[in-house]
């Protein structure tokens, strides 16, 4: 009988005890406010949203995703029902994307709102209304990135026109004109290096071009003895300017004298300071360390105090050490 009774109340105990993780367990799943519901109906690809995944308004956990299922009235739509607390700011502009926890694969729905209709989102559960969902970032760069191969695939197509084989010969034959223009340039410059020595040379001069070329290099020579003219005036006027009384150079002076006051008034006054400072700072350091060398070898007298001094030589009650054997 007693073995009985020990057993009943076993089961008894793992009985009240399972009752109590499942009354905890329901309790910390409750949900806790008023929630409303949405709904988001669209064509895009929705890879990774299960049921239960949570709903955030800018980063801020306002709801659950309640099912994800096809929409009966449109065909080929994805719709998503949504269960969102009904202190978030639901209002006429705002709109849901997909987003991505980490690398795990798995999607979320995070609202946001466009912040040009204040007017609030009425809900009703017989009919929810529905909020736009927007493409996310990765479907934006799906979207950019299907454009730009295509666009690469564009333009490769054009180089292998470009670079075809009628192309190349013809670039070719440009190559090989471009050489024998300069061969040709080549022998010009030196014809006309002949040329100009055979005009300008010791056995023949153009007299009269060569006055011509004289009288442009004096004229030249005028203009540059004007400018240089010119800016020695310049000079001579900023010189000028700076030599005034009460101008730049005087204040130069006068700003230099009250540093040169500074530094005499922070060499005799301040220094010396500074100086006692040092020396006070350095005698307090060395009695610092005289009385820590004087606890480390007698740490009792921290407690005790330092004790009698020993009398020393000369003094009533000295022993010499080693008198005593």
């Amino acid at each position: 009988m007693e073995n009985k009774a020990h057993a009943m109340a076993a089961g008894i105990f793992v009985l009240v005890i399972s009752a109590l993780l499942i009354g905890l367990a329901a309790w910390l799943s409750r949900e806790t406010g008023q929630r409303d519901i949405y709904e988001i109906s669209t064509r895009e690809t929705v890879t990774g949203l299960q049921s239960q995944a949570p709903v955030r308004y800018r980063g801020v956990d306002v709801g659950k995703v309640a099912s994800v299922g096809f929409d009966p009235k449109i065909q080929g739509n994805v719709l998503m029902r949504l269960e969102v607390d009904r202190a978030a700011p639901m209002n006429q502009g705002t709109f849901a994307t997909l987003s991505y926890q980490g690398v795990t694969g798995l999607s979320f729905v995070q609202l946001d709102d466009t912040g040009q209709s204040a007017a609030r989102l009425v809900p009703n559960d017989a009919s929810p209304p529905r909020i736009p969902l927007r493409p996310g970032l990765l479907a934006k760069l799906q979207e950019k990135g299907e454009k730009i191969l295509d666009q690469v695939e564009q333009v490769s197509s054009k180089l292998n026109v470009v670079l075809g084989p009628d192309n190349q010969k013809r670039l070719t034959s440009a190559l090989d004109n471009v050489g024998q223009a300069a061969a040709s340039l080549s022998q010009l410059s030196s014809s006309l290096t002949f040329i100009l020595d055979a005009q300008l040379g010791p056995e023949r001069v153009n007299i009269p071009s060569f006055v011509k070329n004289a009288d442009a290099a004096v004229t030249s020579l005028r203009k540059t003895s004007d400018q240089a003219q010119d800016a020695v005036a310049e000079f001579g006027k900023t010189a000028r300017r700076l030599n005034e009384k009460d101008g730049p150079m005087d204040r130069l002076a006068d700003g230099t004298q009250a540093l040169s006051h500074a530094a005499d008034s922070f060499n005799s006054a301040t220094l010396p300071r500074i100086n006692r400072v040092t020396e006070d700072a350095s005698r307090a350091v060395r009695q610092l360390g005289r009385t820590a060398n004087a606890i480390t070898d007698n740490p009792q007298s921290l407690i005790f105090g330092t004790g009698p001094v020993s009398p020393g030589p000369g003094e009533t009650g000295f022993t010499a050490p080693g008198a005593g054997k």
